[in-house]
């Protein structure tokens, strides 16, 4: 069971869930014998997630919350409700899971596109990450020895695409991506940094990439289903400890050249 591990984990915020992986982990958390006692899924516009509403009908554990990721009024917003509902328990685990893909080559490239994939892959997930810090820290005080979702824990869905090393040949003459790859290569220094600065709260932080996925930005080409990509990423997340903090691992769980 890929959410076997999640019954240690009282509750998961995931932003992006209204499509694709994050409407897909959402389910399958909702769906697993071992479901967390509360998922909360955060979306920009929640009344037009028409899925998630449909799954939030049927599971009462999911708990729908709106989330502009590049606001920061609405992640301001949003946080205060997170600690509403999770109140003295804190928050276990964080997926910032929401991303764009601004396609655009070394002709066609502009500052503003660099900038607004910038914006949601890079910065959105250090100012989510603060916003909800205390309630980490909250959860972690309790969880006992190790670290992982059993404490508190931050998940950032990365990319392969953001590897410097893998940046070369063919992988990097079908993907001429300025805006995406350079975001995510930013987030995995972002993360590095939160890692850095959250083990003395004994909260886990590292990335993660799901593999190229048939969703709306992967493509239909792509190789993975969204099931099966995320049967294996809350595998790997389910099984982290403290070995895994700081780290870069694809969704077979090994690690990833930076």
């Amino acid at each position: 069971m890929s959410a076997a591990n999640f019954k240690n984990c009282r509750n998961i915020m995931i932003t992006g869930a209204s499509r694709g992986l994050g409407l897909q982990m959402v389910e399958s958390l909702a769906t697993s014998g071992n479901s967390p006692a509360k998922i909360i899924a955060a979306a920009r516009n929640p009344s037009g997630a028409q899925q998630l509403q449909k799954l939030a009908e049927k599971y009462s554990n999911i708990h729908i919350i709106t989330l502009d990721v590049i606001s920061q009024e609405s992640i301001e917003r949003a946080a205060q409700e997170v600690d509403v509902l999770l109140q003295e328990e804190g928050l276990n685990c964080l997926i910032n899971n929401a991303g764009i893909n601004v396609v655009a080559n070394f002709e066609t490239v502009t500052a503003e596109k660099m900038l607004e994939n910038f914006h949601v892959n890079s910065v959105a997930p250090l100012m989510i990450t603060k916003a909800v810090l205390p309630l980490l820290r909250r959860a972690a005080r309790q969880g006992g020895p190790g670290m992982g979702i059993h404490r508190a824990a931050v998940i950032n869905m990365t990319s392969l695409l953001g590897s410097v090393e893998l940046n070369w040949g063919d992988r990097a003459n079908n993907f001429k991506w300025y805006p995406y790859r350079t975001s995510k290569s930013a987030l995995n220094m972002v993360s590095r940094c939160m890692a850095v600065d959250l083990v003395e709260d004994g909260i886990l932080c590292m990335m993660l990439h799901p593999g190229w996925v048939r969703t709306d930005m992967g493509g239909p080409e792509a190789p993975l289903s969204a099931e099966d990509s995320i049967s294996s990423v809350l595998a790997v997340i389910g099984g982290l400890t403290e070995k895994d903090h700081g780290s870069f691992l694809h969704y077979t769980g090994e690690p990833l050249p930076w």
